[in-house]
């Protein structure tokens, strides 16, 4: 598995996975045996291994948390608020895994192009709204927002996760633009 810089892959030098930290190498093969190929975010990323680390710290402590939301839609959450973001790789990657992790193939165009005419529901749709306010005027989120969401039944740690969520991917939605990083070809077709 030779990637070697690729502006399809990234503006950035794509290091070698002979020549990466032993860690992040074994987390990349470990994706590739999983998923069949490589996303392009673990190779552009791998570029400052430091950061890798943390990123998928992050990430993973959101992402995997156990909680009131459901894996789908942590991944609407992404899909909307990277959307918003203009980031092509997210909502291309993420949509997705939200189409298979959803069960429906229809869903993450959907929510992508307009979550609020998604076939979702009203408390999907709270959640979403919340999440986009935090993405974009997150010094507007006040007690009103809590008591909304808090009407369709999601607790404090619930909107920790809409909130934490929302806010990581604005950082990854700003990388990967600034990165150039492109879609794998794969996921186009992923849950469909």
């Amino acid at each position: 598995m030779s990637q070697q810089s690729n502006p399809a892959v990234s503006r950035f030098p794509v290091p070698e996975l002979k020549d990466m930290p032993e860690d992040i190498r074994e987390r990349i093969i470990a994706v590739q045996e999983k998923a069949g190929f490589v996303p392009n975010v673990f190779l552009v990323l791998a570029y400052r291994p430091d950061e890798f680390r943390a990123f998928f710290a992050y990430h993973d402590a959101l992402m995997e948390r156990k909680g009131n939301l459901t894996i789908a839609e942590k991944e609407m959450i992404v899909v909307a608020t990277s959307n918003v973001n203009q980031c092509q790789y997210c909502v291309i990657a993420h949509g997705a895994i939200l189409r298979i992790r959803g069960k429906n193939p229809l869903i993450a165009d959907q929510v992508a192009t307009n979550y609020r005419k998604a076939d979702i529901t009203p408390r999907q749709k709270a959640m979403l709204d919340f999440a986009m306010k935090v993405s974009a005027t997150a010094h507007l989120v006040g007690d009103a927002d809590f008591e909304v969401l808090k009407g369709h039944g999601f607790d404090e740690d619930d909107i920790w996760d809409i909130a934490g969520i929302s806010s990581f991917f604005g950082l990854s939605n700003r990388m990967a633009n600034v990165t150039a990083m492109r879609p794998n070809n794969e996921f186009y077709s992923m849950g469909r």
